[in-house]
């Protein structure tokens, strides 16, 4: 798959997109009743519980974090969304990680909020599990939960940069994270997402790279996948970030090179410029 706002014959793609049982998903979780019973149920505990100055999501918050009341997490059912549609219903692998979701409710939620869930997808829930919303579960080993403004705080930023240069680099990573999961919009499912969505969470560099570009007046305009000739006993994908000056229209390129062979994608070579094959 290409990920690309150039022309399409630009783009290099991944010649195979069949789906791996992996997932490693950007979204958004949302809990939802799935019957008329359990939000009758639900209703009834808040009556009992003190949450007359909150909202309903601090409410919502509130209930399903008392342990006594881990029977309605386990009743709900947990819906990921990825850029706003309805993608996985999410089941903790273990169940102590209902805590987990629960620590997605979030009290007082920012549309900036982001969600990554990695795991198994599982088949496809029958109409009864969520209200007549069917679709494929995701048995997750790992939900985290963080602001955006979480994830740009984090991005290491050189030393040597001036203020201005270094709110340039937060405004350039902002950015970057719009353009990428715009572009991409991905169920981090296929090994060309889920490459992507690790780069994004797991590797500041491709932030470095961009700010320095956009510095010295290139743009990014895209990011194509495919499968790298040095995949032989693993599965390996370069992702190669295009970045094109605004005002000569010289490319240059850069590869890093992800293993996607197991559930948790991980680094396999660090971003270097990348040259195409003649």
């Amino acid at each position: 798959m290409g990920v690309t706002e150039g022309s399409p014959e630009d783009a290099t793609s991944l010649e195979s997109t069949a789906e791996t049982p992996y997932v490693y998903a950007i979204g958004r979780v949302e809990p939802q009743f799935p019957n008329i019973s359990i939000e009758r149920e639900f209703a009834q505990v808040v009556g009992r519980a003190s949450t007359s100055s909150q909202t309903d999501r601090e409410a919502m918050y509130s209930v399903l974090s008392e342990r006594a009341n881990r029977y309605l997490a386990r009743a709900m059912c947990w819906i990921f969304s990825v850029s706003g549609l309805e993608t996985y219903l999410l089941k903790p692998r273990d169940p102590a990680d209902f805590s987990q979701l629960i620590d997605a409710v979030r009290p007082r939620p920012d549309q900036n909020d982001i969600d990554l869930v990695v795991g198994l997808r599982g088949p496809i829930a029958g109409p009864e599990a969520c209200n007549g919303l069917m679709l494929p579960y995701v048995y997750f080993d790992q939900l985290y939960s963080f602001g955006r403004s979480d994830l740009l705080d984090a991005l290491p930023v050189a030393s040597d940069l001036n203020d201005q240069e270094k709110d340039q680099f937060r405004v350039s990573a902002n950015r970057l994270i719009d353009r990428m999961t715009q572009l991409s919009e991905n169920a981090g499912s296929a090994d060309e997402d889920r490459a992507i969505n690790y780069l994004l969470v797991r590797y500041p560099a491709i932030y470095d790279r961009t700010a320095e570009a956009e510095r010295n007046e290139s743009t990014l305009t895209a990011v194509n996948v495919h499968l790298s000739p040095l995949a032989n006993s693993r599965k390996i994908v370069d992702v190669v970030l295009t970045y094109t000056h605004r005002r000569t229209d010289v490319t240059e390129k850069y590869v890093v090179k992800v293993d996607v062979e197991d559930e948790f994608p991980h680094l396999a070579s660090k971003i270097s410029p990348y040259f195409d094959r003649t």
